[in-house]
């Protein structure tokens, strides 16, 4: 039961956090809009940061299952790397409506925007390790540190991608994801123009979502 009262919780904060910013948010209004006492709160949760923290972190739980049934559709490492870059980009990124920093109205805070990058590295980069290690399997990849490598792509693109740090411009963007591909050939080792999904169909395709 213990488990369902922490989750009404976090039901309560995550369906305010959509309404209101983060510093509008308190823990009178989790508590009062979950039906249960203030005290109850903090019997699960410390603060209202530990609150949004566990918050953030279900969303991105939440959005890799989805990814799952999309990545596991394909078969070839190279083809799952795809999957999941087209994801990550596509709809955390480029899809306002399914945008976890978007809306959860996180934007203005750069520590929560900061907690978003960690726990997109922390639920992320698992996944993109067990695609790493398959296509070292393969034969089609090479990496002496999968773990490392993933967290360090993860960590790129969530920093690249985010119109918060660099805003949106064309020709630029797809310029960097041209080197980024470069780099991903370069340092997995895989055959020549793997990665120019990046910066050719994935591409063209995520910026007629930004016209």
């Amino acid at each position: 039961m213990k488990t369902d009262k922490k989750a009404l919780i976090l039901d309560s904060a995550e369906q305010l956090m959509t309404q209101m910013t983060s510093e509008e948010l308190t823990i009178n209004l989790i508590a009062s809009n979950a039906g249960i006492g203030k005290g109850s709160i903090y019997y699960y949760f410390k603060s209202k940061e530990e609150i949004i923290g566990a918050v953030i972190e279900r969303c991105y739980k939440k959005a890799i299952r989805e990814y799952f049934s999309v990545i596991n559709s394909h078969s070839a490492s190279i083809e799952k790397f795809r999957a999941l870059f087209e994801c990550l980009i596509r709809k955390e990124f480029h899809n306002k409506q399914q945008n976890i920093m978007v809306s959860l109205h996180l934007r203005e805070s750069l520590m929560l925007n900061y907690k978003m990058k960690l726990a997109a590295i922390e639920v992320v980069s698992p996944i993109l390790t067990d695609i790493l290690r398959q296509g070292i399997d393969e034969g089609t990849m090479q990496s002496d540190t999968p773990l490392e490598s993933a967290e360090i792509i993860v960590a790129t693109i969530t920093f690249l991608l985010d119109g918060s740090i660099f805003p949106y411009n064309r020709n630029k963007m797809k310029n960097k994801l041209k080197i980024l591909a470069n780099v991903l050939d370069t340092c997995l080792h895989t055959p020549t123009g793997s990665f120019d999904f990046l910066y050719k169909d994935l591409y063209n395709s995520l910026d007629k979502t930004r016209s």
